[in-house]
């Protein structure tokens, strides 16, 4: 099968919708599929303009500009887009969405305007936007689109379907269940007091967007509950608001608590979740969460936000704690810093128990959303 996926950003650049589009496209380009990406996104050395570049067995079209601030778009991304389609002849355009993502969007209207099968994946939490857009597909084509429409988890489907007032399954992401598994069930150390403090991590974009301020303030709050020295939280990743966790790190007098680690490659990420215990996902509009699903896999207790798609592998009191406000995680950390015999019961589950979401599963769902594409554009 010739598949295209369409999406703003990929690799070079980092985030989650790059990662999950290179690894989904990687995974079927191994399984012999034919796999092309249309990016706006420009190479290592500026490539851009249509220059083609293969990595993982996947051949990546470098269509876009250079736009100030390094804006993944293109004025000229429909034509194009176009020219590739017509090139390609693709049994299937894959576009991967977000909340903005203006040539994604082109992609969609390109690709179903040349009668090809469609297939929308949406890759974030549309809160906020459901009735602008919903307003916008009433008076437009999109309101017959015969495109398959998806979402990541079941929360975000949900607010898709809202705007469209159509079927819309779940596509998840997914990981190497493998890499991420510890490496024996027993992996990890005993409970907090016997080896001292609970250790906390989280793994995010330090963005406005997930939070990472007022994940230190309630640690913070949960570490003045608690005897001295009983939590240590490492927040690993790097974003536009790393100066301004750094500062309520310090506001917070939390230096001996809070260690600001960087953006780290998946094998240190993996060695840092090896010796935590629990992961913490303050993030209110989380699609997916595939950081806390590889935190999870790696045998974490996770805390989360309720109404997100961390749901999907979190089960409350079984994988982790699912709370509903800052106040409430900042409860659940003191309560598993004082109730050992609670977290061992997570982390002992979580090392023994495999969630869901490894790639074999992500691929029988793709097929079938390309499937059912391809039914919608003969209708």
């Amino acid at each position: 099968m010739l598949i295209v996926h369409v999406s703003d950003c990929y690799a070079p650049r980092t985030g989650g919708i790059e990662s999950q589009v290179g690894d989904l496209a990687a995974r079927q380009a191994a399984a012999e599929h034919d796999v092309h990406v249309l990016t706006a996104t420009l190479g290592d050395a500026g490539e851009r303009g249509g220059v083609v570049d293969v990595q993982d067995g996947v051949h990546v079209h470098r269509l876009g500009a250079r736009i100030p601030f390094d804006l993944p778009v293109n004025p000229a991304g429909p034509r194009l887009m176009r020219a590739a389609f017509a090139d390609l002849r693709p049994d299937v355009v894959h576009v991967h969405a977000g909340v903005l993502s203006p040539f994604a969007y082109d992609g969609a209207r390109t690709a179903l305007a040349a009668g090809l099968p469609t297939a929308i994946t949406w890759h974030c939490m549309l809160d906020g936007a459901v009735a602008a857009l919903r307003s916008v597909v009433s008076r437009s084509s999109w309101q017959r689109t015969p495109a398959a429409l998806s979402a990541v988890s079941h929360a975000a489907a949900g607010r898709v379907r809202q705007v469209f007032d159509t079927e819309v399954r779940v596509l998840p992401n997914g990981i190497d269940l493998d890499l991420w598994a510890p490496r024996s069930p027993s992996e990890g150390p005993g409970r907090p007091g016997e080896r001292g403090p609970l250790r906390l991590v989280s793994t995010m974009r330090l963005a406005p967007r997930k939070r990472a301020v007022p994940l230190v303030e309630l640690v913070g709050d949960a570490a003045r509950r608690l005897p001295p020295d009983r939590l240590r939280l490492s927040v690993i990743g790097s974003g536009p608001a790393q100066g301004r966790v750094a500062s309520a790190v310090a506001g917070q007098g939390l230096q001996h608590v809070v260690e600001l680690r960087g953006r780290l490659t998946r094998a240190q990420v993996r060695a840092a979740y090896a010796d935590a215990d629990v992961f913490l996902a303050p993030a209110e509009l989380e699609a997916f969460g595939i950081a806390a699903l590889e935190a999870r896999t790696a045998g974490l207790a996770v805390v989360a936000r309720r109404g997100t798609g961390i749901e999907e592998f979190v089960e409350d009191g079984i994988d982790g704690l699912l709370v509903s406000d800052d106040a409430e995680m900042a409860e659940a950390v003191v309560h598993l810093a004082r109730d050992g015999r609670l977290l061992d019961g997570m982390l002992t589950h979580n090392r023994t128990v495999r969630p869901r979401f490894g790639w074999d599963d992500v691929l029988v769902a793709a097929d079938a959303e390309y499937a059912r594409a391809r039914v919608l554009s003969r209708v």
